[in-house]
């Protein structure tokens, strides 16, 4: 069984559908999944946004991929994968069995449950890629917006353990709870007019030495205004349903250069490999811990989808199979 997206629009257009389930061909294996991880960019493909950096053809099976055990493995491939618990990432995730190469699995720790591996499957990539990106300095102020999500939260313990300040901005008292739970020594609410004064007066007036936007549209552009003369403003996330826009004069103006990590593209397979791999690694030895917001069952991918639309997930949301 699947959930899949029969055309373009709100979450009633994702149906559960019964296929025939899939074969390893040549350098392939076949995962049954236990878990399937739910991104935010999830819902915004499946309302029909970004066909141009997202081309898809309908019907589609949403979803990145997800953590399982191998059930079976295709010519080439080592028979000993049998049987291992292994992240997956390839497309068509929202499904009971996927069909992916080899070398797009990866071997979960045994301290770990399936549940968290899946949660950082794809946002414990993010998070570590941005981290390394950023290279964040001992001391400085670091403000992380969308904080209370999916790879804010995550952000806001890895900029904490870099030795950095963490100023969140997230929306409502709960999700600010959490990124001050967290690690964040601030926390804003940015539904509110001026927030990113107020973030500027809350760390000594000249600003933060570095923005991470996970929110995107007019929250990011503000966030931009929230950092200090020199210092740096990576953008990556669309929370908000549309990217940041920051021209090129201000940013010059102002000495702050701009990191769009949308028009980056994603890393190359080995990157991804590396980052998932040190991704699963943390959150088995509990340096990162991944914030499980709501699970649904597989036939209620619509559900999970209008939860996140709808900015009710605090943290994560995942698919049981």
């Amino acid at each position: 069984m699947r959930s899949r997206c029969e055309e373009f629009g709100g979450p009633e257009v994702l149906v559960p559908a019964e296929v025939p389930g899939p074969v390893a061909g040549p350098g392939q294996v076949v995962v049954g999944l236990a878990v399937a991880d739910v991104i935010y960019l999830d819902t915004l493909l499946r309302s029909g946004w970004g066909k141009d950096l997202f081309p898809l053809q309908l019907p589609y099976v949403p979803g990145g991929g997800g953590v399982g055990h191998v059930l079976s493995v295709g010519e080439g491939v080592d028979p000993a994968w049998t049987g291992r618990h292994v992240a997956a990432r390839t497309a068509g995730g929202y499904a009971e069995r996927i069909a992916v190469a080899v070398e797009e699995i990866v071997q979960v720790p045994e301290a770990l449950g399936s549940a968290e591996a899946a949660a950082v499957l794809h946002d414990g990539v993010t998070a570590l890629r941005l981290a390394r990106q950023a290279n964040i300095g001992e001391g400085q102020w670091v403000l992380v917006t969308a904080a209370a999500g999916e790879a804010g939260s995550l952000l806001v313990q890895l900029v904490r353990d870099a030795g950095a300040r963490v100023v969140a901005a997230a929306r409502g008292a709960r999700k600010l709870a959490l990124a001050r739970e967290l690690g964040a020594e601030i926390a804003v609410d940015y539904s509110e007019r001026g927030w990113q004064h107020r973030v500027r007066e809350a760390v000594g007036g000249a600003g933060v030495e570095l923005a991470f936007d996970g929110a995107g549209g007019d929250l990011g552009e503000a966030a931009f205004e929230a950092v200090a003369e020199g210092g740096r403003f990576l953008t990556y996330g669309t929370s908000s349903g549309k990217v940041t826009r920051v021209g090129p004069r201000a940013a010059e103006q102002r000495k702050v250069p701009v990191t769009n990590m949308l028009e980056a593209g994603p890393p190359d397979k080995t990157t991804l490999r590396e980052l998932l791999t040190e991704a699963l690694v943390l959150a088995a030895q509990r340096r990162i811990r991944p914030v499980i917001g709501a699970t649904y069952p597989l036939e209620r991918a619509r559900d999970a989808h209008t939860s996140l639309a709808e900015r009710t997930t605090v943290g994560k949301s995942l698919l049981l199979v």
